[in-house]
């Protein structure tokens, strides 16, 4: 029998309770998610223990959003650091944020990253009161490799009678494997040397579980009763058409949908995965002042390039407002323009 998910604090005040690091205008502590291990054809997941970084401003109300943010890098690499471009605007937008570490392909293929999503997902559901507090809504947010998960996180809710959530954020999702769309050859994408299509390799290390729907989301017949979504994308972006198609396809089912194609030129998803300037010195809770941010890398070499500074301080965090206060019932309906 698996044994329930657990939080270890990674380091503690003197009063017993978490060290919070405050950089850039955000507060945060790290901890240790203990995820239970499982079995499946042919390979067997043990137990992991995941970082998870709690992010919040010192302004952030009581009842805010609490979101389950899950970082890009084509499923292969990529760590916390790199999520801080999204996390600091779900943040500005007044929402807690919960950042997951999940487990990387090929050493872990399809399903290990989403069975560690769900299980912090679980965990954020029973302690949402206390990170969060009374009438925090739960959402799930994800940009690249983790807006596939983030998609998956949700139509796995939906299956498995919850947890229950408020809202599903896509930034430039990767929901098809066959990275054959036209924006996918715009960006010169192929089978041979391109990041998405080794990472699809790498994630889905079988047949089946390229045709799964929680991994292939172009697979997926049934996307009733999911929970509403905005999608993000652009238009020099790899993952436009697949994005723009899969919001299609949830508005089609009734599922509430914003969504946004911002103009080009915008290097996403490589800039979401660029850590913001005023991150450039952030410190672990547990480690000495100044240490940089880790970069994710490709066989050594500088795997994100370009810079978000302008959208993610300003647009995206306006974006994700809207949708907080709109599934909040804070706003009125359809304040959020599609593109």
């Amino acid at each position: 029998m698996s044994k329930p998910s657990t939080l270890t604090k990674a380091s503690k005040t003197a009063t017993g309770g978490p060290a919070p690091a405050l950089v850039g205008g955000l507060s945060w502590t790290e901890e240790m998610l203990d995820v239970p291990g499982f079995e499946k054809q042919g390979w067997k997941c043990e137990d992991l223990r995941l970082p998870l970084r709690v992010y919040r401003a010192p302004t952030t109300p009581r009842g805010a959003p609490l979101v389950l943010h899950l970082h890009g890098g084509s499923f292969t690499f990529g760590n916390l650091d790199n999520g801080l471009t999204v996390a600091s605007a779900l943040v500005q937008a007044g929402a807690v944020v919960a950042a997951l570490a999940y487990p990387l392909a090929p050493a872990h293929p399809f399903p290990a990253a989403l069975h560690a999503s769900q299980t912090a997902l679980k965990y954020l559901f029973e302690k949402r009161v206390a990170l969060a507090g009374r009438g925090t809504r739960l959402f799930v947010a994800g940009e690249e490799s983790g807006g596939n998960l983030a998609a998956a996180v949700a139509m796995k809710a939906r299956d498995y009678g919850g947890p229950p959530l408020a809202g599903q954020i896509l930034l430039s999702p990767m929901l098809d494997p066959r990275v054959a769309t036209r924006s996918a050859r715009d960006a010169a994408c192929g089978p041979v040397g391109c990041r998405w299509a080794d990472g699809w390799k790498a994630y889905c290390d079988t047949a089946e579980s390229a045709a799964h729907p929680y991994a292939s989301l172009v697979n997926a017949s049934r996307l009733v009763g999911l929970p509403p979504a905005l999608v993000l994308t652009a238009t020099d972006d790899p993952m436009r058409d697949e994005s723009i198609d899969y919001a299609a396809r949830l508005e089609a089912a009734g599922v509430a949908v914003q969504h946004h194609t911002f103009a080009g030129p915008t290097n996403f998803p490589c800039a979401l995965l660029t850590p913001p300037a005023a991150f450039a010195d952030i410190a672990k809770p547990d480690a000495p002042a100044g240490l940089p941010l880790r970069p994710a890398t490709i066989d050594g070499g500088d795997a994100t390039t370009g810079s978000l500074e302008p959208i993610w301080r300003t647009t995206l965090a306006d974006r994700f407002a809207v949708f907080f206060a709109e599934f909040q019932g804070r706003a009125a309906a359809g304040r959020l323009a599609t593109a």
